[in-house]
């Protein structure tokens, strides 16, 4: 049963919001895959597995965008995440052929529906 579970990958540096993301996923039916920096996602090869990425803006070593402007075509869609709401990120993701966008503090059920619109590869 859990090889048809959609899988989310989350990259995501700080300690609680990675577990609380890697819950809510979990608990909303997701295979959640977790980790600290692109760095630690590149070393576990996790993103051969994605359906959809959650991404951090601002992460240790290469950013959110940085890491989603790397991957090969075809990517999974992604949606970052960010406390810092500007202009600057704002174009970092777009540079990065980013489009979903959430402002930390953000409700688990606007992520649910935005993963849900998104649909996984």
């Amino acid at each position: 049963m859990s090889d048809t579970k959609q899988t989310i990958v989350i990259v995501e540096d700080n300690d609680g919001m990675r577990r609380a993301l890697e819950r809510l996923l979990t608990l909303a039916g997701y295979n959640a895959l977790a980790y600290e920096s692109a760095e630690a996602l590149d070393a576990a090869s996790g993103i051969e597995r994605a359906g959809c990425l959650v991404l951090d803006v601002q992460l240790p070593g290469a950013s959110g965008p940085t890491l989603y402007a790397q991957l090969r075509e075809p990517r999974p869609p992604a949606i970052f995440v960010t406390s810092h709401d500007n202009e600057t990120t704002r174009l970092a993701v777009a540079n990065a052929g980013g489009v979903h966008f959430l402002v930390k503090p953000f409700a688990g059920t606007d992520l649910l529906k935005l993963i849900a619109t998104l649909g996984t590869r």
